[in-house]
């Protein structure tokens, strides 16, 4: 267990300091917040699309953050040839790839973590319509003096203690934006005490859950492919993958009713359109804890079932 969570602990830090990583934070982070301006002129349903594309956004960023850090855990060390050093001591190559994924993951989750937390945000600030509309102040000045507090702190320990600045300011926005969205959860945008109208959904609550277990996902089939292929071949594969998911019961489902190779496919698949609540937001339906727990359990047997199937790929891997 010690070499476990060694490995663990190395790939999580490793994985925040990658350059790819951090930027793709800040350009979700950006995307999100010129969001309700974008969906200022959809004229109508402006705060429904607000959360669409917020999803799409957090989606997508969560999904090349995992294929990326997962191929620069697994691929490059293979390519480098230091995964050798690695595996001359006493660590077996299941630990290796169990240890892999759970940095990745891990990493992975603090990403979607701050992601979600600047969309929850963004939700409760909303889309001003109309011209009487007036800003949410609360979301704004908390917002930008958690960028500002961020910049001044990661800077600060970047001189003093010279730790890298990117994931420094990566690990101080989880910090802050939990301060944030702690205060938003109790006051309202008139700065009052107001818990039961702090403008935050349990719906985007859940749908920002539901992404993750997607993503949890797809760094499972990442680290797999980045046992045998290289980053290309392996952004490919996960890209296809995610897009074949997402239609999966469209393209699939009826197939499989009466054709063997259709039901293969389909089972073999992902199913990623159980993870994404396009449809209970355009709606206004709700989504039950049951549903929640179910899609959790197929998340993490799927993923499960894809460690074991990398941990094959790798036992008979030439490294050396």
């Amino acid at each position: 267990m010690s070499k476990l969570l060694a490995l663990t602990k190395n790939t999580f830090i490793e994985t925040l300091r990658q350059p790819i990583y951090a930027i793709i934070i800040f350009a979700s982070l950006f995307l999100m917040f010129i969001s309700p301006s974008i969906c200022l002129y959809t004229m109508s349903n402006d705060d429904k699309f607000l959360r669409e594309i917020g999803l799409s956004t957090l989606f997508l960023s969560s999904l090349f953050i995992a294929i990326f850090s997962a191929s620069g855990a697994v691929a490059d060390e293979i390519e480098n040839k230091t995964i050798t050093t690695v595996l001359s001591k006493p660590i077996r190559r299941p630990t290796f790839i169990i240890s892999k994924f759970v940095g990745v993951a891990a990493a992975v989750a603090l990403a979607h973590y701050i992601c979600g937390i600047t969309l929850l945000m963004a939700i409760r600030h909303g889309v001003l319509t109309e011209a009487m509309d007036k800003p949410d102040w609360t979301v704004i000045i908390l917002g930008g003096a958690g960028v500002g507090v961020v910049f001044l702190l990661s800077a600060f320990f970047n001189y003093a203690y010279d730790w890298k600045f990117t994931s420094t300011t990566v690990v101080m926005f989880g910090i802050i934006g939990t301060i944030d969205i702690a205060i938003l959860s109790f006051i309202d945008k008139h700065w009052q005490f107001n818990p039961a109208g702090n403008g935050i959904n349990s719906l985007d609550v859940y749908g920002v859950l539901l992404l993750f277990l997607a993503v949890l996902i797809i760094t499972s089939l990442a680290i797999a492919f980045s046992t045998r292929f290289n980053i290309i071949i392996t952004l490919l594969c996960c890209v296809g993958i995610f897009l074949l998911g997402l239609i999966t019961d469209w393209a699939f489902g009826e197939l499989a009713k009466s054709h063997l190779w259709a039901k293969a496919i389909y089972f073999l698949i992902p199913n990623l359109q159980i993870f994404w609540i396009s449809d209970a937001i355009h709606e206004g339906s709700q989504i039950p804890f049951q549903y929640i727990a179910i899609s959790s359990c197929y998340a993490l047997c799927y993923s499960g079932a894809v460690l074991l199937l990398a941990i094959a790929f790798f036992q008979r891997r030439q490294v050396g």
